[in-house]
């Protein structure tokens, strides 16, 4: 070892008597009757940290308590004591939220942006530097009331997603050592959408022909695809052409949220998509965008609420996933009659 021993050294040890002791650089040698222990005291990211490292009669020697104390340190630096339960260091709020996001990133987590966003602006500051282990559900529900509170009122659903990402957060600290169990209990809000669920013929065939006839070239498309399958708005507007197999009537997602998957697609979108894809510039994606750094169209919030508006609905109501109409009969039968007459119209 690099560090130099003035007292704690062989001859200094020897001549203790039963009792006695020498203590130096946290290391502490104990003469007993007939044999000697060696232990370790020091503070480490501000916790101490007492062991018994051995009896001499054990084979214990002082170099192995300076190797403890050298790795007890450099797992410190890692945020990893290898103590027994209950004595890791104690990480406090803060710190874990930015470790996490940064594994995150280094692992390609979902919906980072999104993440960040709730932590740095109301989670940390409230949570701060309190220790994560230490959070309780007490504290929790604070959190909670505090959010409904004041001039700025956040929605249940709105909470609901910041819990979400503190949950999130708790599970991936005990997987990563950074706590041994889950804190406190997250009761999130029930909540009352008071979205559509499901559209009636009626209104699917308002907002088809509303989005045929809108400015905008992705929204009609996109509502045609979302009508025909069960794929997320981030799903149908990253597809790319090598994805399409109009073939086998099948859309590939390579990032879906459960993993990678193939969407079976009907005959009919099958069709479309294949008169789509040769009116359409060249391009590797299906919603190309140059004014996007993915190079596909990411957000169609505007054209669809103009859409929603224009078939006398309302977007507070009819979101995205509403189009979702896997097996809602009436409503796929209706885009499939409005599909129908207008190739026939074209014939």
């Amino acid at each position: 070892m690099s560090k130099t021993f003035i007292k704690l050294t062989r001859p200094n040890m020897r001549k203790l008597a039963p009792g006695g002791n020498i203590t130096e650089q946290g290391i502490t040698y104990e003469r007993l009757q007939n044999d000697g222990v060696f232990t370790v005291n020091v503070m480490v990211d501000g916790q101490r940290i007492h062991r018994v490292i051995g009896r001499e009669s054990e084979g214990t020697t002082r170099t192995q308590a300076e190797e403890f104390i050298v790795k007890i340190r450099n797992d410190a630096k890692n945020d990893r004591l290898s103590l027994p339960k209950g004595r890791k260091v104690a990480l406090s709020f803060q710190d874990v939220a930015e470790k996490y996001l940064d594994r995150l990133k280094e692992s390609g987590g979902k919906d980072l942006a999104a993440k960040t966003r709730r932590l740095n602006l109301h989670l940390v500051p409230f949570f701060g530097d309190m220790p994560l282990s230490k959070i309780d559900t007490f504290n929790i529900e604070q959190y909670k009331r505090q959010r409904r509170q004041g001039t700025d009122v956040a929605k249940q659903g709105t909470i609901n997603r910041e819990l979400a990402v503190l949950s999130h957060m708790f599970n991936h600290a005990i997987d990563w050592g950074w706590i041994d169990r889950r804190p406190g209990k997250i009761k999130r809000f029930s909540e009352d959408s008071g979205r559509i669920v499901y559209l009636t013929a009626e209104q699917v065939s308002r907002l088809v022909e509303c989005a045929k006839a809108d400015a905008s070239e992705t929204v009609y498309p996109f509502i045609v695809i979302a009508l025909e399958t069960s794929m997320r708005k981030s799903e149908i507007l990253s597809i790319r052409r090598e994805n399409i197999d109009i073939e086998r009537r099948v859309i590939y997602i390579p990032k879906a949220k459960a993993g990678a998957r193939e969407q079976p697609i009907t005959k009919h979108l099958a069709d479309f998509l294949a008169g789509y894809l040769k009116a359409l510039p060249p391009s590797p994606w299906l919603f190309p965008s140059l004014a996007a750094q993915s190079g596909h169209v990411i957000d169609i919030k505007t054209p669809f609420h103009r859409v929603v508006r224009a078939a006398g609905l309302d977007p507070k109501q009819v979101v995205k996933h509403t189009l979702s109409l896997y097996g809602n009969y009436a409503s796929r039968t209706v885009w499939r009659r409005f599909a129908y007459r207008e190739k026939n119209q074209r014939t």
